[in-house]
């Protein structure tokens, strides 16, 4: 490969690279409960709602263990607050679960009636995460003489001029 399409693949990678970037998501450890860890007098549905869960996440569930534990069940189990026998349960205090898959899934404390008095959560898991939400242009372009408006001036020159290397790099 000659040294000019070299650097046109090498400018196209750095190009796709900067594109796609944010996109990449990093594995998230949730703290069920944050500071208030796994709990009774808890909010858990509003607390998953401030959250994003995706694959590769994992839930850290911090509790006491002679008092809590961590049940996991389908919907209707959830729903009625019911341990089956093959349920999946965790005991350490400090129960780390991978959210391998996408979809739903639900856990409540299985000792005495925590369920029914509201300690137990459902989340639902993402593939992948949404994109960021673009910022919105402003309405109005800021002034050329402006700071902003020279620093987009000279952004809207530099990708021109981008732009004309590569045509040129792809032309030699």
């Amino acid at each position: 490969m000659t040294s000019k399409q070299t650097l046109v693949v090498a400018i196209t990678v750095a190009a796709l690279t900067i594109a796609f970037l944010p996109g990449l998501a990093v594995a998230m450890e949730h703290v069920v409960g944050d500071d208030m860890g796994w709990a009774l007098d808890f909010n858990y549905t509003a607390w998953a709602e401030t959250k994003q869960f995706v694959v590769g996440d994992t839930l850290v569930f911090e509790y006491g263990t002679a008092g809590h534990d961590v049940v996991e069940v389908g919907g209707p189990d959830f729903l009625a607050c019911n341990q089956p026998d093959n349920a999946v349960v965790w005991t350490s205090g400090l129960d780390r679960v991978a959210l391998d898959k996408a979809g739903p899934r639900w856990f409540f404390c299985g000792m005495d009636q925590h369920c029914k008095r509201g300690m137990k959560l459902k989340i639902t898991v993402l593939e992948t995460a949404p994109p960021a939400p673009q910022p919105k242009p402003p309405l109005v372009a800021p002034p050329p003489s402006s700071p902003a408006g020279k620093l987009e001036a000279r952004f809207g020159e530099a990708v021109a001029v981008v732009t004309a290397v590569a045509v040129a790099l792809l032309v030699l």
